[in-house]
């Protein structure tokens, strides 16, 4: 995955022209932090794991990037994913950095208590370089509200009531409303904004999702309430179509009794892979990276493409649907409604003042619109897709805040 984050980074400088040196200062990390986690399980015996932090920039303000719990993370994973969120949240212009971090850890194998003893060792052995001003991570992959209330309450043991410190949290510990459903209310509106473009709506649109988590659920919920049909849905277990549209609301009570779409009384069962080239208008990879490839992106008969989740596209993939057309919507602009809304919990925590929900979607709303116009001018003042566009305009907005805090000649960073 490292190399794919490269590879579309270096497509953009190319457009920059920017020279070779000042490529690798800005893929390169800040710092990179592994600690070692040693703890007790409820059976007497030592678990043994690894934790990650990957700071990539913080040029444009303190870094901010998820924490994921899973057994291949590494820090090669997490170095690629901290430098996308530097990307992401220059793109959506709040004032973040990028990092990213997790436990190479399996939470299906844990009790509760034995993540939680995980979780706080973590905190306690990165506490030095965490903190509102400095690094705020946030849920990810098989990390929760839940877990951001444990970090909050052990790095408020070393530093005092730190609400700041993380967001995603429990709203009884100064979360914020609307956080839950930001990432995928985000790649709706990008889907919004792109079919306005085009002078379209939503009403009739087909739509086929892969993964129905946090992102793809909230995603299928929010286009059917404007007007979208969602004809196809799969997950880890399997995969449920209806041709006149899914009942969202009582698919999503049938995930949160048995956990997988598969086995849901009202659709059509399939092979889960399938959804990825089913015949729609707008396909949604909201599952894990590289869903997309080489082998199967010839077959996918969507003509728009919105990236829930990151990384959901290979750059061969990529190159494949440039030339046959299809629009794709990237990861670091679709899928950034959840590092806005964190950036909305961050500034309440900090003011000690707590907005609307009302509020939320409101100011979502007007940053994702700002978001994906900014991209879109920037494809067409250089003539290219709107991944490569999007990470002219990150790039862009990172170098000349870099430029702005140390008096480097311009030319240098191609600005």
């Amino acid at each position: 995955m490292l190399q794919e984050s490269h590879y579309y980074f270096h497509r953009a400088a190319d457009v920059l022209k920017m020279e070779d040196r000042v490529r690798e200062i800005l893929l390169s990390p800040f710092r990179t932090v592994k600690v070692n986690i040693v703890t007790e399980g409820e059976d007497g015996k030592l678990k043994h794991h690894y934790g990650y932090r990957v700071q990539h920039n913080y040029a444009r303000g303190p870094m901010k990037g998820g924490l994921r719990f899973h057994p291949t993370m590494d820090e090669d994973h997490a170095t690629a994913l901290a430098n996308l969120m530097t990307w992401k949240t220059a793109v959506v212009n709040v004032p973040f950095g990028g990092a990213k971090g997790g436990i190479n850890c399996d939470p299906r194998q844990l009790s509760k208590q034995e993540l939680s003893d995980i979780t706080r060792s973590f905190v306690s052995n990165i506490k030095e370089v965490i903190g509102p001003q400095l690094d705020i991570p946030a849920p990810d992959v098989n990390t929760n509200a839940e877990v951001m209330g444990w970090i909050m309450d052990e790095y408020s043991k070393y530093a005092g009531f730190s609400p700041g410190v993380v967001t995603g949290k429990p709203l009884e510990l100064f979360g914020s409303e609307g956080r839950e459903e930001a990432t995928g209310r985000g790649v709706m509106y990008c889907l919004r904004d792109y079919l306005a473009s085009e002078g379209r709506d939503m009403n009739g649109v087909t739509v086929a999702l892969q993964g129905f988590g946090n992102v793809g659920s909230h995603a299928a919920r929010l286009m059917a309430e404007h007007g979208a049909r969602i004809v196809a849905v799969a997950d880890h277990g399997g995969g449920v179509s209806r041709d006149d549209g899914l009942d969202i609301q009582d698919l999503s009570a049938w995930v949160a009794e048995h956990g997988t779409v598969a086995g849901y009384h009202n659709g059509e069962a399939f092979d889960g892979p399938e959804v990825l080239t089913w015949d729609v208008d707008v396909l949604v990879p909201a599952a894990l990276e590289d869903a997309l490839t080489a082998e199967n992106a010839p077959a996918v008969k969507a003509s728009v493409i919105v990236e829930g989740a990151n990384g959901p596209t290979t750059p061969e993939a990529d190159q494949i649907f440039i030339e046959r057309g299809i629009t794709v919507i990237p990861d670091i602009l679709a899928n950034a409604g959840g590092v806005t809304v964190s950036y909305f919990e961050w500034a309440q925590n900090i003011q000690r003042f707590t907005w609307t929900h009302e509020r939320i979607v409101e100011e979502l709303d007007h940053k994702m619109r700002d978001a994906y116009s900014a991209v879109a001018e920037a494809a067409a003042r250089h003539d290219i897709d709107l991944r490569t566009a999007a990470f002219v305009l990150a790039i862009e907005r990172v170098a000349k805040a870099a430029l702005s805090r140390r008096p480097v000649r311009e030319q240098v960073l191609g600005a």
